[in-house]
């Protein structure tokens, strides 16, 4: 069966290479060629917010996987990610395909309990807000029987290339280079991470399920919970490196944000990392077992992968 995966990035390159080392055929799109792709995979060239010949990319294809990522951006967020999915939802309502949506946690907003599917979506900021809206549209889609949809969500993940990822950009990258970590939020909550293969692993298992198992979101298992230090310590212990940490005070995180934009972007999401931040995944593992990646095993590769392209 063809599989079709919109987007690139750390998840989508874990997806496909899943898929095709299986035997599945796969067609990435994007809008720009990516200069990695293994054997046999397919590339066609699509700008999926701009709806340019995406019914197209979707000859044949069994599932299209939305995993691309926007700029981090809340005003991007907002106007961007409600009209990406609708042109997804529509050239799949065109062409048979079903809709897979590799999604995060935003929707939730602000928690002090373990995060489960069926929670109420959020309502403010421009992130929790646009992540909302999206789910929306695929459950009113589904509900209406135009397409097949569900969702597959992971907690902040990390992985051996996911760069963007604040435990690998501002913390792992930086031990190894010699530096402290530096984190913009608090560092001892229990956080829950995943771990991008996981979140393939996990995203695979539903594009196998069978058709009562969509039409709903799924949590990714993670490993337990531990909070960040004890994942940079974990990392300094591995790496043979210094265990040091720094935390960049709010005020000059709020004061650093009039001249850094991320720092602007982070603040409405401060809600992930300024108390505990759990994850139920029961649902999942329930329905479909599997035991996720210990963070000693997760980390060192992503250690070794540091490692090897520092040669």
């Amino acid at each position: 069966m063809t599989i079709v995966v919109l987007g690139y990035g750390a998840v989508g390159r874990s997806v496909t290479k899943q898929l095709a080392g299986r035997g599945d055929h796969v067609r990435v799109i994007q809008r720009r060629t990516p200069g990695n792709l293994p054997g046999g995979v397919e590339f066609a060239p699509v700008n999926a917010v701009e709806r340019t010949d995406l019914a197209e990319s979707l000859r044949a294809a069994h599932t299209l996987v939305c995993t691309i990522g926007l700029p981090y951006s809340g005003k991007v967020f907002r106007r961007d990610w409600p009209r990406l999915v609708r042109n997804c939802l529509d050239a799949c309502a065109r062409t048979g395909a079903r809709f897979l949506l590799a999604d995060n946690l935003y929707m939730y907003g602000p928690q002090t309990t373990p995060l489960t599917e069926d929670m109420p979506l959020a309502g403010g900021g421009n992130k929790p807000w646009a992540r909302a809206e999206v789910t929306r549209l695929w459950q009113e889609a589904h509900a209406a029987g135009r397409v097949m949809g569900c969702a597959v969500r992971a907690s902040d993940f990390y992985g051996p290339d996911a760069q963007n990822s604040m435990l690998v950009g501002q913390g792992i990258a930086r031990l190894l280079a010699g530096k402290p970590a530096q984190m913009p939020f608090p560092v001892d909550h229990p956080h829950d991470f995943t771990y991008i293969p996981d979140f393939a692993r996990a995203i695979l298992k539903l594009i196998d399920a069978n058709d009562a198992d969509w039409g709903q979101a799924w949590h990714v298992p993670n490993a337990p919970t531990r909070t960040t230090r004890e994942l940079l310590a974990m990392v300094a212990q591995i790496a043979g490196v210094p265990a040091r940490v720094t935390v960049m005070p709010e005020l000059l995180r709020r004061s650093l944000g009039l001249f850094i934009p991320i720092l602007t972007e982070l603040e409405e999401m401060r809600f992930q990392w300024d108390r505990p931040y759990r994850v139920d995944s029961s649902k999942f593992t329930n329905r479909f077992g599997g035991v996720a990646t210990p963070f000693k095993e997760g980390l060192a590769t992503v250690i070794a992968a540091h490692r090897h392209g520092d040669r």
